[in-house]
């Protein structure tokens, strides 16, 4: 089994016997492990197969990519280098990102990474790094390179794996929320936060509008990018400068609307796991869910399938997303 949630000593052992690793843990545990070929980025929060939801500050989930894959490098960027991470993805293979969250990094590529070169031409999966929600404001999310040794507060940390022959790398996402039936949402700038709102067209203080209609801001607004459902999740709404600020940015001239709630998420997971993928889920090798997902679907000891990982703050496939889990699949070719 390639994905697990494990002790300390287990994954020494497996570093020292030369696996390569992509690892999620406290920053207490990731700091004590030795140089190897592995990659990590710091939270407590996992989907594991025997326990389900689960928080620890003494486990580490780890993903073994060894089986499948030919020979990794690892990298690091910053804000202004990162805008190479397609252009130098692996030939035959995918690149797996790692970013702490609110770091220069993180809003950079969140606001800029669809306007890099050859954007979405080579496989680029990952998340945003964080921290235990007790510790927010106090600790900052930090990633690792295995290879060096070296712990970061900004930047981001890249594995470039190249596959086995024979094997080829495909990105999913699973969102599970879909665009309601309410008013259509434009914003004049792209953004972590936004003041004012066209609804319908027409010009409001955005934070007023939410509070007049009583919007639930658990619900993410979901746009359509060019036939792919996004969502932008709410991070808080300041009432006294009339401000709403967001996790993920919006973009000008998208329209956006207001998401379904959703009633059941695990029937609703399972409902979207068959629709996409079917009964034969043997080929996702690694995936990853957001922390908002985990705490307003109440996920703490609920299974998701072959669907395990690190509960994030903030998921990337190709680019940065929220509310959604994006999962990795070898298929042999």
């Amino acid at each position: 089994m390639n994905q697990s949630i494990m002790k300390l000593d287990e994954v020494q052992k497996k570093i020292s016997e030369g696996r390569s690793l992509l690892l999620a843990g406290d920053e207490s545990v990731l700091m004590q492990l030795p140089q190897g070929n592995w990659v990590g980025g710091t939270i407590p929060y996992f989907i594991t197969k025997e326990h389900g939801g689960l928080s620890s500050r003494e486990l580490i989930f780890v993903t073994d990519i060894t089986d499948f894959t030919e020979s990794i490098s690892i990298a690091q960027y910053n804000k202004d280098t990162l805008a190479k991470v397609y252009e130098d993805g692996p030939r035959q293979g995918f690149s797996f990102i790692l970013i702490p969250a609110a770091s220069e990094t993180h809003l950079s590529f969140a606001v800029n990474a669809p306007n890099y070169k050859s954007f979405g031409m080579s496989p680029l999966i990952g998340w945003i790094a964080g921290v235990h929600l007790q510790d927010l404001g106090t600790k900052i999310p930090k990633v690792f390179n295995g290879s060096t040794g070296n712990m970061f507060e900004d930047g981001a940390i890249v594995l470039r794996a190249e596959l086995k022959p024979g094997k080829l790398a495909e990105i999913g996402i699973l969102n599970l929320f879909e665009q309601g039936d309410g008013d259509i949402l434009t914003f004049s700038s792209d953004g972590f936060s936004a003041r004012n709102v066209m609804v319908n067209g027409a010009p409001q203080n955005f934070a007023a509008y939410l509070q007049a209609h009583k919007l639930d801001t658990r619900l993410p607004i979901v746009a359509n990018y060019y036939g792919a459902l996004v969502n932008i999740s709410f991070q808080g709404v300041d009432e006294q400068d009339k401000v709403v600020r967001f996790y993920a940015p919006v973009f000008s001239g998208i329209r956006y609307k207001h998401a379904k709630p959703i009633a059941d998420y695990v029937a609703a997971f399972d409902a979207q796991v068959q629709k996409q993928i079917g009964s034969d889920t043997d080929n996702v090798v690694f995936s990853c869910n957001c922390i908002l997902n985990y705490l307003f679907s109440n996920l703490e000891n609920k299974k998701t399938g072959s669907f395990v990982g690190p509960v994030t703050f903030g998921e990337i496939a190709y680019q940065l997303l929220n509310q959604t889990i994006v999962y990795l699949e070898i298929k042999d070719i």
